[in-house]
């Protein structure tokens, strides 16, 4: 316990203790937490300030970070600090906090908000995420900030088939499933996560039964509520424009209508910028009787976008029709064409309606793995997907930058795609897919999926299934609800739910939901699933009349490969002192060269000429000297025994000194010197040690042939010393097999 005052409350999930508490640490902020399950610790704190002026959005910022003192490591920047730029998991985390806390602020409430989530200790079995999301719920439950919750997260994994609730980092490795959700008392307000090819129904039946699970920990939040939650500020009362709103809607409200029903989206927004024009010049009109009416033209906005959503979701309730045309079931038309560009290693353009990605696959060597620093230490990846939205891709002028929806979507689709990749060792290129939106016109990032799987095959990379994705939407009105299928992006803008759902025909691999309301029901999460479904198995046969199976060989441009084994003992001779042998090679023939411990050389090069080349030059490092065979040698080295002679690069072999001649020789100094070349034959390989003969070579050439027992010992040289036992002479520094290590 504290010795400081505290107030603290626990709860029992999956198993664990999760202690919530205030008290002990940020007491100036406006709510703080501290939340801890095992010896993961999250600080999660709120605060909130008035701004001068309304900025037309909620302006809310949520922050997770981790520190490296956490898990006792120092950060790997050249600053040895925690950089300024969140990481990609952090960037994540942040948009997994708040994307469920966002829709529980009261709308007229314009303050700014800032909700930080630190983690400050790790044990790396608990994982902080889930912690992070309910610290700060809790932090803003106990703020005067006014908030609805509150609300929990947790992890959902499925082991041997059974639900496990906030498994650990370990177990998560035997899990088909890794969910995280969000959830209030009645229902779920958010889920993302991945899975291998688990079906619609147990993904239904994980979250009703993960909702029940969690009620500890919102009950928890309650009472911590009662015990140190502070009184809520008050929120302005939205003023009565109910006038200008009658007013808009005569005079402008069916210019809307018209609007509303033109399929093409730029025609769309045509029409709908001069729809919205004319009512600017109608209320600022001095005849208008709203011309000096402040509060009413500051609401003008917002009056507009209710009206847009009133009659969108109006149509689709009364008429079953949407924006476009369509039923609430129908997926637009799709076009696919593969291999587009031809340099790249595999790419497609794949478009549904007025959204199209062209999506492309680079294979790389092992030296391209992204290394990551983070809690549990560097972490390496094989696999990448980098989505891109370019601001062109909606006909707009922005700044291009990379932002956390993007790095969010990259993300989402590379999480669908990772579970078909071939397994670790069956392919052995590193993979990077780009998805650039060309068009934007909702689920951008579901066509990221759908072409980064076409653009995997069109590569040749062996997956496993392909792999398609559709975002589902929802009109909801009190009890009834209407799910729609594979919406645009107005849809998304004024509906109730973006539910991107991707997989296999058997099985989901990822889903992403974010939700408008306060909580979506089972009944309405099963259907959405269900109906997902439909769309994304119609998807997969669009995908297969154009490519059905990776394609049988990899591109031209792609990257050769081989493998070879060498000796572990050369492993070292192949890099050389500070990698100057392995540098060499590189810079030769322009390969990637990776040595495992085992002596597994895997070889990357940008031609089959160049892989060849770099072969050769790394198992020149791994000469063995063949029994019976002729070399063209070189003296390197004299002993009173005999010489040494270098066979081939970096292989060697002893003369000995009754082996160098048909006649006897008295000085072996005065018969041979360095650099001296000498044809021998290897008379015996016998583990680490090679025998030749010169003697045996100039015999051949009289007609005598090599009779192997006659050499298998070389007679004792009477007087002679340092041939005792045989060849135990200096060998010049040789390694097992008769190798000389040049750079020892």
């Amino acid at each position: 316990m504290s010795i400081f005052p505290t107030k603290r409350v626990s709860a029992i999930v999956g198993g664990k203790e999760i202690i919530l508490e205030t008290g002990r640490l940020a007491n100036q902020a406006d709510g703080a937490i501290w939340i801890q399950c095992g010896e993961t610790v999250v600080l999660a704190t709120a605060c909130s300030q008035p701004l001068d002026f309304d900025k037309g959005f909620f302006p809310l910022t949520v922050e997770y970070a981790e520190k490296m003192y956490a898990a006792g490591r120092i950060p790997g920047s050249f600053f040895r600090r925690e950089i300024g730029r969140p990481s990609e998991r952090e960037t994540l985390i942040s948009r997994v906090i708040d994307r469920p806390m966002r829709p529980l602020f009261p709308e007229n409430y314009k303050d700014e908000v800032q909700v930080l989530a630190n983690v400050i200790s790790a044990d790396q079995e608990n994982d902080s995420d889930v912690l992070a999301l309910t610290g700060a719920s809790a932090a803003l439950c106990i703020s005067s900030i006014p908030f609805a919750g509150p609300v929990a997260g947790a992890r959902i994994g499925r082991i041997n088939g059974r639900f496990v609730l906030n498994p650990t980092i370990s177990e998560l490795a035997d899990s088909d499933m890794n969910f995280i959700f969000a959830a209030s008392r009645e229902a779920v307000v958010m889920v993302e996560g991945e899975a291998l090819f688990v079906p619609e129904s147990v993904v239904a039946e994980a979250l009703a039964w993960a909702l029940k699970e969690i009620q500890p920990l919102i009950q928890a939040q309650e009472e911590l509520v009662r015990l140190a939650g502070k009184d809520k500020q008050a929120v302005k009362d939205l003023p009565d424009t109910s006038a200008l709103a009658d007013f808009l809607q005569k005079t402008v409200g069916e210019d809307f209508k018209a609007a509303l029903q033109i399929s093409e989206k730029m025609a769309r927004r045509a029409a709908k910028k001069a729809a919205k024009e004319k009512a600017v010049q109608a209320v600022f009109d001095p005849a208008s009787p709203f011309a000096e009416d402040a509060v009413a033209q500051a609401a003008l906005g917002d009056l507009l976008g209710d009206m847009e959503k009133a009659i969108v979701r109006g149509r689709i309730k009364q008429e079953g029709l949407r924006i476009d045309g369509r039923d609430t079931r129908t997926v637009r038309p799709i076009l696919i064409e593969t291999g587009v560009l031809p340099r790249a290693h595999g790419s497609t353009l794949f478009a549904r309606g007025e959204t199209k990605s062209l999506v492309v696959t680079t294979l790389g060597s092992s030296t391209d793995e992204q290394r990551v620093d983070s809690l549990v230490g560097d972490v390496t990846k094989k696999f990448m997907l980098h989505y891109n939205f370019p601001p062109y891709s909606v006909g707009e002028v922005k700044p291009v930058r990379v932002s956390r929806r993007e790095i969010g979507h990259g993300v989402l689709a590379e999480k669908a795609l990772r579970p078909v990749l071939p397994a670790d060792g069956a392919f052995p290129f590193t993979v990077r897919l780009v998805a650039e939106t060309m068009e934007s016109n909702g689920s951008s990032s579901m066509a990221a999926v759908c072409g980064g799987s076409l653009a995997l095959m069109d590569a040749g990379v062996p997956i496993k299934a392909p792999v398609a994705g559709i975002a589902m939407g929802l009109i909801k009105e009190g009890d009834d609800f209407i799910v729609l299928t594979d919406i645009l992006g107005d849809e998304d803008a004024l509906g109730d739910m973006d539910f991107k759902i991707a997989g296999t025909a058997d099985g989901l691999t990822a889903v992403q939901m974010d939700i408008k309301v306060t909580g979506i029901s089972m009944e309405i999460m099963a259907k959405a699933l269900d109906q997902a479904r439909e769309a994304r198995l119609h998807i997969l046969d669009e995908m297969a009349k154009t490519l059905a199976a990776p394609r049988r060989e990899l591109s031209k441009y792609a990257p050769q490969h081989t493998e070879v084994e060498v000796s572990p003992d050369v492993i070292r001779l192949i890099i050389g002192p500070g990698g100057k042998n392995i540098k060499a090679i590189t810079a030769e023939t322009g390969a990637s060269v990776d040595i495992e411990d085992s002596g597994k050389v895997m070889i990357f090069a940008p031609t089959m000429e160049a892989m060849e080349r770099a072969k050769a030059m790394v198992l020149l490092y791994d000469q063995r000297a063949e029994l019976g065979k002729d070399y063209d040698a070189k003296v390197i080295k004299v002993l009173e025994i005999g010489c040494i002679v270098e066979l081939d690069t970096n292989l060697e072999a002893l003369v000995h000194v009754s082996q160098l001649d048909t006649a006897r020789v008295e000085n072996v100094a005065e018969f041979c010197k360095p650099g001296d070349p000498m044809k021998v034959k290897v008379i015996e390989v016998n583990g680490d040690r090679v025998r030749a003969s010169r003697k045996v070579v100039l015999q051949e050439q009289q007609g005598i042939p090599w009779n192997p027992e006659e050499t298998a010992r070389p007679p004792r040289r009477e007087g002679g010393r340092g041939d005792r036992g045989g060849d135990r002479g200096d060998r010049g520094g040789r390694d097992r097999g008769g190798r000389r290590d040049r750079d020892r």
